[in-house]
């Protein structure tokens, strides 16, 4: 799903495919989970999330870098034959689970709300970075519409490809968490993600999942954490 899995030697489609995932699978009733669910899910919470959080600091901003320091050509692009067909005329951004306002959401909708522009390093967790720049809409401007309940601490992230990706609620709420629908200031190519895709300075490459159509907010974490996470990758992976 992310850039930086290039070359990693399972092939992502086959074994998403071979998982078996779904989310309605993983999210009973949209936000009802079941009592097995729920203890598995609290059994498996990562348990350095307390120790990360504290050294991310959520909401202070990661310095950024001028226009000049784009590398138009260092965000290296995966190789998997696999890339979802995506009917922009027909295109939602579903934002539900356990909120008050759940969000569907077209493009020229999500384009008329704020729009942030940010000048970052994107890093892969195998050693490789670049510095890129993006434009979209921050995450919190969502979360905050679709008013979440009390207790909610996760956002689940579902792509179009069927990759699924979970945060913690701090992460999304950072002020350069967003929604990209931009890249060096030209329109998201598919092959980076279009029509939207996650992009901050504060995780690692793998956490930004690409083709982004669903953000489920949870107050538990499920068994299925991350496609990665799930084939023993850390969890919080913040920078």
């Amino acid at each position: 799903m992310a850039e930086e899995l290039n070359s990693h030697p399972i092939n992502r489609r086959n074994l998403l495919r071979l998982s078996g995932y779904s989310l309605g699978g993983m999210l009973v009733g949209g936000s009802v989970l079941t009592l097995a669910e729920s203890l598995a899910g609290k059994a498996t919470e990562p348990l350095n999330q307390k120790v990360e959080e504290l050294l991310l600091k959520p909401q202070t901003p990661v310095p950024e870098f001028p226009v000049s320091a784009i590398e138009p050509n260092a965000l290296i692009i995966n190789t998997y034959d696999f890339t979802p067909n995506i009917n922009l005329n027909e295109f939602r951004l579903v934002v539900d689970g356990e909120v008050n306002n759940p969000l569907s959401l077209d493009m020229s909708m999500i384009q008329t709300m704020p729009r942030k522009s940010m000048v970052i390093r994107h890093v892969c967790v195998e050693g490789w970075a670049a510095i890129v720049q993006w434009g979209g809409v921050p995450l919190r401007e969502l979360i905050q519409l679709a008013q979440p309940k009390p207790g909610v601490k996760y956002a689940y992230f579902i792509s179009a490809d069927r990759y699924y990706e979970s945060w913690d609620l701090a992460s999304c709420l950072h002020p350069q968490t967003m929604l990209a629908y931009e890249k060096n200031g030209v329109p998201l190519p598919i092959e980076n993600g279009a029509p939207l895709r996650l992009a901050s300075p504060i995780k690692l490459g793998y956490k930004l999942s690409k083709w982004v159509v669903q953000v489920t907010l949870v107050s538990k974490l499920l068994p299925r954490r991350g496609f990665w996470e799930d084939q023993s990758y850390e969890w919080f992976a913040g920078l």
